[in-house]
């Protein structure tokens, strides 16, 4: 759907993290550490999507300055979907990554409740990225460049949609690990 070059632009990001984490240890700090990945993004996707990820890593570093507890978390994924709506055009129903993106946010925001369990909460998260990332299968395309061809081509799940499902299960199974 699209250009075809989504699947390409992730795995240039991938192996550009996995050389930087090699390379020297990243930052510790959760603003610094989105905040760097922000950088490195822009700098070695390339694409719509590393500017789109640029965007909301860059804006979601900057709730979590002066405090990194969980709330704090899904404030920093709510500033990162506003400023790729704000930036992209795009909003939840297009069929563009922030399908699953606004999914996760919202099962995210069970965060904000005390005594929260992080992993339950992410997993959630997860889960409801996943089903949205399918649910963009049977949408039309209203942003991105998907919207450049005809709902009838348009066979699979957004890309973008399933690629954030997919980056967001890693950090979950990182976490778990």
């Amino acid at each position: 759907a699209g250009d075809g070059d989504c699947g390409h632009t992730h795995a240039r990001a991938a192996r550009a993290i996995q050389e930087w984490v090699c390379a020297q240890p990243p930052p510790a700090a959760p603003a610094q550490l989105l905040s760097a990945l922000a950088d490195l993004l822009l700098e070695k996707m390339g694409g719509s999507s590393g500017v789109l990820y640029g965007l909301f890593l860059t804006a979601a570093a900057r709730p979590l300055l002066n405090r990194s507890d969980l709330p704090m978390w899904a404030d920093a994924m709510d500033a990162g979907i506003e400023a790729m709506q704000r930036y992209g055009g795009a909003a939840p129903g297009d069929r563009t990554m922030l399908d699953s993106l606004c999914a996760a946010a919202q099962a995210l925001h069970a965060l904000r409740s005390p005594g929260t369990d992080l992993l339950p909460v992410l997993a959630t998260a997860v889960q409801s990225a996943e089903a949205a990332a399918e649910a963009t299968r049977h949408m039309e395309a209203g942003a991105g460049r998907a919207s450049y061809i005809s709902s009838a081509q348009l066979l699979q799940p957004d890309p973008g949609a399933v690629a954030v499902a997919a980056v967001l299960r890693a950090v979950l199974e990182g976490l778990r690990s």
